[in-house]
């Protein structure tokens, strides 16, 4: 439930939004129409809620997302949304809708490129707000998670046959039909085989991830084994991934001797996403994590630096695929493809026929055969790995591209795939072929988000049309009358958002709700390593100030985030372990909240000291600080 206060704020940002479009489209858009804009959309939000903003106006917004991708006709009276006299478009934001689409629904020949982006910034605002979810939602997520594994056993059966036959006899394909899918999985192993044929995955620095697992152990017991299945020893040997040395087998024997070495279980967990509901994750178990993350990395390193893969398959890079999308709105050479529950999709059977050994014995000793549900109850995974796994991005990444690349016979075409997850760019022409080959093998098209037609594109986060950058702002977090790190740092993003946007009003209404409870915030052009605002008013700019001499700069004092330490000292064979696995790790670089590239700044307070085995951080524990910058 959103409080009184709250969805005041809500109805003041809309509002503000509203004056900024009605400035951007004054020939059309004019000062009386934006009045009765703003009537409609409160006597809305006063009768249906936040749901207006949250489910309503999206639905809207996907309907013209549809329209301009070329899927489907513009018709709002089938959401429940009052047309125009003799036409298909709603009297709500009619004036901006009327330059981008006729009245029967289809787009015009010469659409207004800056409507479309006004239009999808005020539809789309509050789509991903971060709002509570009851039991309900809870339950339907959980069931689509149990759906989808059912859905997944014969397939997974059928492929699981072909690998074992095909390992025993490598040249009897005849389960696979028809002919065309039996060349493309051959195609699609001989690739994967090329790719990893030189890749040792047993080279590797095991280590463990930030989140929650499945076994419950705090930050400092993550580095003392209780349990460690025999499948995961058989590949990687104890003494040589979970010790230190062979100093710490000897000295702790007696305890490494009564390890336990059954089966382990991962656990499902629901975290908050948006309006529309939790995201299921699955916490790997302790020593199933350890490995995962250190494979993981291995596999990204190699694909990532490979020729056959550096210029297709990307991990930490989404700008290729971003760039893609631009590139394919304008041209319409290239259609992006979406993925619906791709992690949830790719059975281990597929898996087992595509990856060559000995990766493929490595991957498999390193997966969870099954997951704990909130009802208690266990469940056997088709699936080889659900989101939480430290392989399930790479693995679903490589199993895109190569089924992709071995089914589509134009050499060109392969060259210019892209893949990011189960973000996919191919080119125009290969897009219903591509769709086909994919679904060929378990996964699922959403073609309501694919862009094959028109001249609409998304990925990674950018959306497109006709080469422009359509892109709204999306609040997730919810706005706080009171001191909150995760508030402040979030809502000075949106604003600068709204300020590259031109949205100015909006921005001014941020930025005064901001300076009203955190008082002095800097700005951009100071060059501090903190959250700062493009422009803020003289009276609530940073006042307090000192030369440091040190680094040759001006520092001001301002508020920043921090998370608070957790000092907690460990046996010493424990430290050195946690040492190794984490200290020669980088120091994490503050990125920019626009493009997500290096901001310029002084060296990190917490960069500049040697890395402790003793201090932790936990997550969600930020706190605000004035500290000098």
């Amino acid at each position: 439930m959103v409080s009184k206060k709250s969805l005041d704020q809500v109805i003041g940002l809309i509002a503000a939004s509203l004056c900024d479009i009605q400035l951007l489209h004054s020939e059309v858009f004019t000062p009386r129409a934006k009045r009765l804009t703003v009537q409609k959309i409160v006597s809305r939000i006063e009768r249906e809620g936040i749901s207006f903003l949250t489910k309503t106006l999206p639905r809207l917004g996907k309907m013209l997302d549809r329209a301009l991708a070329g899927q489907d006709t513009f018709d709002s009276a089938s959401l429940g949304f009052k047309p125009q006299p003799n036409s298909k478009l709603p009297k709500l934001f009619g004036e901006l809708f009327n330059l981008v689409l006729s009245p029967d629904g289809r787009v015009l020949q010469r659409p207004c490129v800056s409507s479309i982006r006004s239009l999808r910034l005020i539809l789309f605002v509050y789509y991903k707000y971060n709002l509570p979810y009851d039991s309900d939602t809870e339950r339907k997520v959980i069931d689509q998670f149990i759906q989808t594994e059912q859905e997944l056993t014969s397939t997974n059966e059928l492929f699981c046959k072909v690998a074992e036959t095909v390992d025993q006899s490598p040249t009897n394909w005849s389960r696979v039909k028809p002919l065309i899918m039996r060349k493309t999985l051959r195609r699609a192993r001989r690739l994967l085989w090329e790719l990893f044929r030189h890749f040792d995955p047993y080279n590797i620095q095991p280590r463990h991830g930030p989140g929650s697992v499945a076994t419950r152990e705090t930050l400092w017991d993550k580095y003392s084994w209780t349990v460690v299945p025999n499948r995961l020893t058989d590949q990687y040997p104890f003494d040589a991934y979970f010790c230190a040395s062979l100093g710490h087998v000897c000295d702790e024997f007696p305890a490494f001797s009564k390890l336990g070495d059954g089966e382990l279980s991962a656990r499902v967990l629901l975290v908050p996403k948006d309006s529309r509901g939790p995201r299921l994750i699955s916490c790997e178990p302790l020593a199933f994590q350890w490995i995962q993350q250190g494979l993981g990395d291995a596999i990204v390193k190699h694909v990532e630096h490979h020729p056959l893969t550096t210029d297709n398959v990307h991990f930490s890079n989404q700008q290729p695929n971003q760039f893609g999308a631009l590139l394919g709105s304008q041209t319409g050479r290239y259609a992006t493809l979406d993925l619906k529950e791709a992690s949830d999709r790719v059975t281990v059977g597929l898996v087992r026929l595509l990856f060559p050994e000995p990766l493929l014995k490595c991957l498999l000793a390193a997966r969870s055969q099954s997951t704990l549900l909130p009802n208690g109850s266990t469940l056997q995974l088709n699936k080889f790995a659900p989101m939480g796994s430290a392989l399930c991005f790479p693995v679903l990444a490589l199993t895109i591209w190569a089924v992709l690349t071995a089914g589509i016979e134009d050499a060109e075409s392969r060259e210019r795939l892209l893949v990011y997850g189960d973000d996919v760019i191919v080119p125009t022409a290969q897009a219903e072929n591509a769709i086909a080959l994919l679904e060929s093998v378990g996964l699922l098209c959403n073609r309501d988000k694919s862009c094959v037609h028109g001249l609409f594109r998304e990925s990674c986060g950018v959306d497109a049309y006709q080469g422009s950058d359509v892109t709204p702002v999306r609040i997730r977090t919810e706005w706080q009358h009171h001191q909150s790190p995760k508030a402040y740092v979030s809502w000075i993003a949106y604003a600068n958002h709204f300020y590259e946007r031109q949205f100015f009003t909006t921005y001014e209404f941020i930025v005064s709700g901001l300076c009203g409870i955190y008082r002095t915030i800097p700005e951009r052009n100071m060059l501090l390593a903190c959250p700062a605002l493009y422009e803020v008013p003289e009276c609530y700019r940073p006042k307090r100030r000192r030369q440091n001499f040190n680094l040759q700069k001006l520092e001001y004092r301002v508020l920043d985030v921090r998370s608070h330490p957790i000092h907690h000292e460990m046996q010493g064979w424990k430290m050195l372990l946690r040492f190794f696995s984490e200290g020669s790790r980088p120091c994490p670089v503050r990125m920019n909240d626009k493009d997500r590239s290096p901001v310029a700044q002084s060296v990190d307070d917490e960069c500049r000291q040697p890395f402790s085995v003793g201090l932790y951080t936990k997550r969600d524990t930020s706190n605000l600080v004035w500290c000098w910058r």
